[in-house]
C-alpha cells in the first residue's frame, strides 16, 4: 500500500475523480465538489492509494461574534477494503493540525455511541466524550 493524505485545494478536484466503492455515502458531483473546494470555510483531507482515494475526513470551521473559531468535524470515513490501518487516525490528525493552523480553539464531533471504530478513532486523537446528553434534531427547511 502507497498511501499518502492529502489536504485538497480549489486545484484538486481531480483527486476526488477516482474513489473506493463505499467511501462516499454518494457518488461524486463534480458541482458540488467545485462549490465544496472553493469555499474557504470547507476542508477536506483524503487518504490516497497509488491514485483511488480510500478514506475522507470533512470538516467546517466557523466563527461567532463572541467565540474564537472551531473546528466543526463533519464525517470519517475509510473504504471497508482499507478499514483497520490507521487511516481515519491519520486523516483526522492531519485535519485537527489544519485546524489549528486556521486558529480553532476546539474542534467537535457527533458519534453514536455504539459506533465503536469511530469512538476509538477520537479517543485516539485526543477526544474526549464530552458530558451530558446530548440530543440531535434535524429540519427540513
Amino acid at each position: 500500500m502507497s498511501l499518502s493524505l492529502r489536504l485538497l485545494s480549489p486545484a484538486d478536484a481531480h483527486y476526488l475523480e477516482r474513489v473506493a466503492p463505499e467511501t462516499f455515502d454518494n457518488e461524486i458531483d463534480p458541482v458540488l465538489v467545485a462549490e465544496f473546494l472553493n469555499d474557504r470555510r470547507h476542508h477536506i483531507v483524503v487518504a490516497i492509494d497509488g491514485d483511488i482515494v480510500v478514506g475522507f475526513v470533512s470538516a467546517l470551521h466557523y466563527l461567532h461574534p463572541d467565540k474564537p473559531a472551531e473546528l466543526w468535524i463533519n464525517e470519517v470515513a475509510v473504504a471497508p477494503t482499507h478499514q483497520r490501518a490507521g487511516i481515519g487516525t491519520a486523516m483526522l490528525r492531519r485535519m485537527l493540525e489544519h485546524g489549528k493552523e486556521l486558529g480553532c480553539t476546539q474542534a467537535w464531533v457527533l458519534t453514536d455511541p455504539d459506533n465503536l471504530a469511530a469512538n476509538l478513532v477520537y479517543q485516539r486523537c485526543g477526544g474526549m466524550a464530552a458530558a451530558g446528553v446530548t440530543v440531535m434534531y434535524e429540519f427540513q427547511p
